[in-house]
């Protein structure tokens, strides 16, 4: 069976993390869902709308994986959605893989799923994510957590989500050129 990603996109995301997650799970043969927080036309941190799949009106813990990219107004909003707090707990409780990147950590630490977990952040978000380990590397898996740094990272955190979740990261590594862009130390 194939498994799924759900990538939830508040108003205010970073474009380039949710878009280059979105893409390298779906070539890795992945369903990767676009979930809208609020909408399903969500413009992005640097005004790029994106079109939703769907938006999040309920369950999303039959999903493999819950993904939240950073930018810092959908992650305020985030933040403050208690619904996907409590979404994030449960996925956490049945042991999906719950993720985050660059600021997005922020959201994981405020439902108290990062206490006692190694994670990664975007540099200046770490005093507000600090309930938890921070380890500064560019990406971070601990458990069913997965976590990335920043904007840069984004490759490297789709890389090792799509290999998570049995996608065939490396053969999309090498159709993307990936190896001729970073070195394998660098990557997750």
């Amino acid at each position: 069976m194939m498994k799924r990603a759900a990538l939830i996109l508040a108003r205010g995301f970073e474009e380039s993390e949710a878009l280059s997650v979105a893409d390298i799970l779906r070539r890795a043969g992945l369903t990767c869902e676009l979930v809208g927080l609020e909408e399903t036309e969500v413009e992005g941190a640097h005004g790029i709308s994106v079109r939703c799949d769907r938006i999040l009106d309920g369950d999303v813990t039959d999903y493999d994986m819950i993904i939240l990219p950073g930018g810092y107004g959908g992650v305020e909003r985030m933040k403050d959605s208690e619904e996907l707090l409590a979404l994030l707990q449960e996925m956490n409780r049945k042991g999906r893989y719950v993720s985050a990147l660059c600021a997005a950590p922020s959201v994981l630490a405020e439902a108290g799923l990062l206490e006692g977990k190694h994670y990664t952040a975007y540099r200046e978000c770490d005093p507000e994510v600090s309930r938890g380990n921070y380890v500064k590397k560019p990406v971070v898996v601990d458990g069913n957590l997965l976590t990335g740094m920043g904007p840069a990272m984004a490759y490297a955190f789709a890389y090792r989500a799509a290999k998570l979740l049995g996608g065939d990261s490396r053969a999309v590594k090498e159709r993307m050129l990936y190896s001729h862009s970073f070195r394998e130390e660098e990557e997750a």
